[in-house]
């Protein structure tokens, strides 16, 4: 139900509350309990059950669970139930997916911290008292009051309207800021935008200040009902994805196809069907990297984890890899260029710039003060204080505290009787206060120095008031011109004393603002944050375009675009006006010309998106607003803020910056690209090893020697290779020059072709050096048989996979790039190697897995074939670089 066609009292009598006091502490926890926290939902969550069912539909795990089902059977053909081989397949299985769903599960508890992290606040009457609380505790029937800059925490009806303006855009369609006025009805079907007794969740309070009545929380609000619509969990495949599920069906077909004809190689030699059956099986198990989507979905988590730590929460784990293939940065200015937090640089009278410090300095931010409707509010544990208001009031507070003027005391000794708000039509705030020894009363003015100087008469000069002649007018436009060329927003400040006020001047406003005397001029600007130009460097030199958007002038645009590196000259920057004389196709043309968008409506950015999509772009796009939502969706990361932004904007994107700091985009973009390393990586070493599986196994059998390993022992090598190495190879550290080379493009194969001849040798070189090791055992040295063949092949096989894992570490020389850098590779090797040490010396594992244990001599030998391939590759890359 809405409110905006009954009375304030009416209203108040619905709700049982009092204007005056609020709502008691006793009825709030009531009325918590019945209507719930003040916060939009987040999508239904899948169950444990559904999510873990989805991590089996992967094409290589159904292939795997064919096997374990038809070995099972073969063997009872045979006569004998065999369960060992296909508990092992189920195992690895259900292993795989258990680890996928647990990962996924702490990417989102990630997100539910930050949504605790960026809860925003409201001020609320309770009990008599007005406190700031956090907005999801607001419940329907709060007094709630709203300030210049605030976002509106709930749906409300007004009571109390001072100037309030409202920015509605992104619920209503109303491009500009819209006029409240508490006292007014509406008839019941008036349609949203013309509710002006009403303010809507998520909406900005642009100008003035009020008071309102809560009569909606939650999903109850009209954003609410928006953010219903919108929010949709399901996201398309990203570039990886598409290249794992073909890739997986690729090598999945392939290894049926060797397994097949290695089981019927075998029967033509007439071996034994059912070992040679197994054989097969297991060669299936072990050919096919069915740890894969696992070991994928672990170093997607983990990369999540280390981006949280530095501030970026990623939404949905494949999103960290596309992050590695943008293109396009475009980020607003405002909070996240800059620190969101406007700053006095420079001062000026009538005769030029003056200290900041000085006597003129505090005689102008005392009058500033008086003319302030900030807030300050001193910490007195570490002496610090914060400021709620206006931004530019904010500014011209902060100063004046520096400089030990106390507005509290200023309020009390020069007080406030009459304020002209500030509008954004006449562009100046007036008030009138009481005067000291010389003047009953006293006015202070200030705003847009263009508008103020025609208004000025005489000027202020070092405590004189002198007439305002045309040489001194024109220097004072001087003055305001050089500081706005230097990106400054000026705002001048004059005044004026009265004996006694004119009669009807409440109602006559321009009775008091004329004949004014002008004092000087504030230039102030939110300053860029300094990690911000190193980030666009950084960005340029990975081959990423930064983009800037913002509502700002473009004089202002492009003077902080030269600042922070995004331009070089004002060529390259372009209006909101522009943009719309332009049809879409001509934007596509033209978009990659320019790189400051200035005066930008949130309807520009979903345009400006498509258009760099149009030319083969990867685009990440912030935002956080609810407006924001469509251009973040659209984008191929969005990104939203997680301080100011607001749920909707959240749920709309793939990221969310807990700090609303753009070096934190290309932090994560370095992550990003790091994360697809390592996972390209991990599938390296997983096919290059199952390579040399299946050529160990081939190659004996084409040459009609006996299988060199049982389908356990490949089934435990598989289990213990394709495991902790690849993991660990998931933390490896982005190497050094990895923001120094050209984006992925999406386009792009999972492997080049010299990617796919390397895994080819790789494998095969491991592949022989296992075959090495089983001829020894079986025919050259002491004690050859069979069965100390194996047992060296099974050790060789596996041990020769785990050091080759520490040539995946980088495309560079272990010795370049530090030997002990990566401590979990470390373990991971330790761990492993101690697991197939004690299969093969354990008498009972060795029994299970039937080996023996070897001798002394037997091990120097296994221990130098398994070393080889280090040698090998690192003399490979010493050839290469």
């Amino acid at each position: 139900m809405s409110y905006h066609f009954i009375s304030i009292e009416e209203t108040c009598t619905a709700f049982e509350t009092d204007i005056s006091n609020g709502l008691s502490r006793k009825e709030v926890g009531k009325r918590q309990k019945k209507y719930g926290f003040n916060l939009l939902k987040a999508p239904k969550k899948k169950s444990f059950l559904s999510r873990f069912v989805a991590q089996l539909k992967d094409f290589m795990i159904l292939i795997l669970v064919i096997a374990a089902v038809v070995s099972f059977f073969v063997s009872l053909l045979e006569g004998h139930a065999d369960f060992l081989d296909p508990i092992i397949i189920f195992a690895i299985i259900l292993f795989n997916a258990f680890l996928g769903v647990l990962q996924e599960t702490k990417a989102e508890k990630s997100l539910e911290a930050l949504k605790g992290l960026s809860a925003p606040l409201a001020l609320v009457q309770r009990d008599g008292q007005c406190e700031e609380i956090p907005a999801k505790e607001l419940v329907p029937g709060d007094i709630i009051f709203l300030e210049t800059g605030h976002f509106v925490p709930a749906d409300a009806r007004l009571i109390t309207s001072v100037n309030l303006k409202v920015e509605e855009a992104a619920l209503t369609g109303e491009s500009h800021p819209v006029t409240k006025e508490a006292s007014s009805i509406y008839k019941k079907e008036t349609l949203l935008g013309d509710r002006k007794n009403m303010v809507l969740s998520s909406s900005l309070v642009r100008a003035g200040r009020g008071s309102a009545i809560v009569t909606a929380t939650g999903m109850d609000t009209e954003v609410g009902h928006i953010a219903t619509m919108i929010m949709d969990d399901d996201t398309p495949d990203t570039p990886l994805q598409k290249r794992l599920e073909k890739t997986g069906k690729v090598l999945g077909i392939a290894a049926l196809l060797i397994c097949a004809c290695i089981f019927v190689l075998g029967v033509l030699q007439k071996k034994s069907i059912f070992p040679m059956f197994m054989t097969s099986v297991s060669l299936a198990v072990a050919a096919i990297p069915e740890g894969l989507p696992a070991v994928v979905t672990i170093m997607l988590s983990l990369g999540v984890q280390r981006m949280a730590k530095k501030n970026a929460v990623i939404r949905s784990l494949p999103a960290v890899e596309t992050l590695g293939c943008a293109t396009i940065i475009c980020s607003d200015k405002t909070g996240t260029l800059t620190a969101n937090e406007m700053t006095v640089t420079q001062l000026c009278s009538i005769h030029g710039t003056e200290d900041l410090t000085g006597s003129f300095s505090r005689y102008f931010f005392t009058l500033a003060a008086k003319c302030n409707n900030s807030k300050i509010n001193i910490n007195n544990q570490n002496k610090g204080f914060s400021i709620t208001g206006e931004p530019t009031e904010n500014a011209l507070l902060s100063v004046a505290y520096q400089q030990g003027i106390s507005k509290e005391k200023l309020d009390l000794l020069a007080g406030r009787i009459f304020e002209i708000p500030f509008d954004s039509g006449r562009k100046l705030m007036t008030t009138i206060h009481k005067g000291n020894s010389s003047a009953s009363y006293e006015s202070v003015t200030k705003g847009a120095p263009d508008v103020l100087l025609p208004l000025c008469s005489h000027y202020y000069d070092n405590g004189k008031i002198v007439p305002l002649n045309d040489l001194k007018r024109q220097q004072i436009i001087n003055h305001n011109r050089s500081m706005a060329e230097d990106a400054l927003r000026v705002i001048g400040v004059a005044f004026k004393t009265y004996d006694t006020l004119p009669k009807d001047y409440q109602n006559r406003t321009s009775l008091l603002e004329n004949h004014l005397t002008f004092i000087g001029l504030a230039g102030m600007i939110d300053p860029p944050r300094p990690e911000v130009a190193d980030a666009v460097a950084m960005c340029k030199s990975a081959g990423i375009k930064p983009i800037m958007i913002t509502g700002d002038h473009i004089g202002t645009a492009c003077a902080i675009g030269k600042q922070l590196g995004f331009i070089h000259s004002d060529q390259e920057a372009i209006h909101g006006k522009e943009l719309n004389r332009m049809t879409s196709g001509q934007l596509r043309e033209q978009i990659t010309h320019y790189s400051v968008f200035a005066r930008v409506s949130p309807e520009h950015k979903v345009r400006i998106v498509k258009a760099f999509q149009g030319n083969g772009h990867v685009v990440a796009m912030t935002g956080d607003g609810i407006n924001d939502a469509p251009a973040l969706k659209t984008a191929d990361i969005g990104c939203a803020m997680g301080k100011g932004g607001t749920d909707v904007a959240k749920n709309a994107a793939d990221m969310i910056l807990m700090d609303d700091n753009f070096a934190t985009i290309v932090s994560a973009v370095q992550e990003g690209r790091g994360i697809y390393d390592n996972i390209q990586k991990a599938i390296h070493f997983l096919l290059s090893s199952n390579i040399g599986e299946i050529i160990t196994i081939f190659t004996a059998i084409f040459f009609g020697l006996s299988s060199p390993l049982l389908a356990v022992q490949l089934l435990w090598v598989n289990l213990v290779t394709d495991s902790l190495p690849a993991l660990a190879l998931g933390v490896e550290p982005p190497e050094k020059d990895i923001m120094k080379r050209p984006p992925l493009s999406p386009k792009a194969g999972l492997f080049s072709k010299q990617l796919i001849f390397q895994i080819v040798t790789e494998g095969m070189m491991i592949g022989f050096l296992a075959l090495t090791a089983f001829i020894l055992g079986c025919k050259l040295l002491p004690g050859h048989n069979l069965t100390l063949g194996r047992t060296m092949c099974f050790a060789v096989l596996s041990l020769s996979q785990i050091c080759h894992s520490f040539n995946m570490r980088s495309r560079h020389s272990l010795f370049k790039i530090g030997l002990f850098t990566n401590p979990k590779l470390w373990l991971s090797f330790f761990v492993c190697t101690f697991l197939q040490i004690i299969v093969i010396s354990y008498a009972p594992l060795a029994s299970l897995f039937k080996v023996m244990p070897l001798p002394t001599i037997h091990w120097m030998f296994v221990g130098v074939l398994s070393l080889i391939p280090l040698f090998i590759v690192e003399l490979q890359k010493s050839f290469n670089h």
